[in-house]
């Protein structure tokens, strides 16, 4: 199915219903599921683990390994949706290419994006060699040995990648040859498919990161461009800890912010958002990565913009008009679980909504690790500075407590 107008809204779970199935049910497909249920959409959550967050208040869900190509495929051909949205990597991707071939499901924002994506190698290939767009010097490695050769040269600093991982998992950056055979084994960890094989990057000194959320939306007929304001953010260990919206940055960087991005996302195709990663020194921008659906900085967006990056996805992927206007100046800080327990608690929550322009989002994941994203605080404010401060705090005063 090819959307060229909205699609007809009906009731869920009755024969009228237009059905979407997600891919992936994390903190950032729960969002996508509300938006979509808020539109009459029925949705079903697919996960590798029970109880994820979008689990909680889909129509139905799923529990599968998503990278298993006949268990994905059963699925599908059983639940036959309307749409098929894709919100991780770790996927079978091939299957997807295959069964939209054959015309068994429409995914979003189509199935050679997901492939592409779901593989830095792909996207990167894309991205340098077929658009010739600015990215950093790179190589590939499928060993230690041919990893050792790749970073002499790049170049040090440079940073490791496995090419299949998700939310910066696995990544390191290092400054000589004595941390290379850490940064291997900490990218073999990382990797949700295959350990076997990175990309070695050369760093780029840049002045800041930015997410440029990018949505492909109908309008009379037509695929339309927009985009966000940009989104400031700072990355520890390759997880997002911060951002803000919008980000302030001179007109000719947000200008070939936005040339970089709209070549990525149509080259790309297909309805919906994408998070559009790049690097910006001055007025010099490099692409880094593309994901086609939500991103996590773009959290932020609950609380700075009218409608939030779920929101413009649910809309889009429908056919629907889509406003990408900015209503404050807000940011976003990540809530960690401390802890290594299931079923945490948390308390200080109240403290945390005392804070001025301060909101909480808890994600309601059933088991907690330190350093996994349990909620993020919002905050908004006159500046991005201000609230900042405030989402901070606000993140701050959220404590995480075990039941046990």
């Amino acid at each position: 199915m090819t959307i060229t107008r909205p699609l007809r809204l009906g009731t869920p779970l009755s024969p009228s219903a237009v059905k979407v199935m997600l891919l992936g049910s994390g903190e950032l497909g729960k969002e996508v599921i509300i938006s979509l249920q808020r539109l009459g959409v029925e949705v079903i959550a697919v996960d590798r683990y029970a109880n994820a967050p979008g689990h909680q208040v889909a129509h139905r869900f799923h529990v599968i390994d998503m990278t298993d190509s006949t268990a994905l495929t059963a699925l599908i051909e059983q639940e036959r949706p309307d749409l098929v949205v894709p919100e991780i990597e770790a996927i079978a991707t091939t299957a997807l290419v295959e069964l939209e071939k054959n015309g068994v499901a429409t995914v979003i924002p189509t199935a050679r994006a997901a492939w592409l994506t779901m593989n830095r190698e792909g996207i990167r290939r894309l991205a340098a060699e077929q658009l010739g767009l600015p990215t950093s010097p790179y190589r590939f490695a499928d060993s230690l040995d041919e990893l050792k050769t790749a970073c002499v040269e790049v170049g040090f600093p440079c940073v490791i990648k496995p090419v299949m991982s998700s939310s910066g998992k696995g990544q390191s950056k290092i400054d000589g040859p004595g941390e290379i055979e850490e940064a291997w084994n900490y990218a073999a960890s990382g990797s949700r498919v295959d350990a076997g094989r990175v990309i070695v990057e050369g760093f780029i000194d840049f002045d800041y990161e930015i997410t440029q959320l990018t949505v492909r939306a109908m309008k009379d007929d037509a695929v339309v461009t927009h985009f966000c304001e940009p989104i400031g953010h700072v990355q520890e260990k390759g997880d997002y800890i911060e951002s803000w919206q919008p980000h302030p940055m001179p007109a000719i960087a947000l200008e070939k912010s936005r040339e970089i991005a709209r070549k990525v996302t149509d080259e790309l195709g297909g309805l919906g958002i994408f998070g559009v990663e790049l690097f910006v020194k001055g007025d010099m921008v490099w692409f880094s990565e593309v994901s086609p659906r939500p991103h996590d900085t773009g959290m932020v967006t609950m609380a700075s913009q009218k409608q939030s990056e779920f929101e413009l996805h649910a809309k889009a992927i429908l056919g629907l008009p889509v406003d990408v206007t900015v209503i404050s100046p807000a940011a976003s800080a990540v809530i960690y679980g401390r802890h290594e327990a299931k079923a945490i608690a948390f308390e200080g929550v109240a403290d945390a909504l005392r804070v001025p322009g301060a909101d909480i989002r808890l994600f309601g994941k059933p088991e907690s690790f330190a350093r996994r994203r349990m909620g993020v605080a919002l905050a908004t404010a006159g500046d991005i500075d201000t609230a900042r401060r405030r989402a901070k705090e606000a993140a701050a005063n959220v404590r995480p407590v075990t039941t046990g």
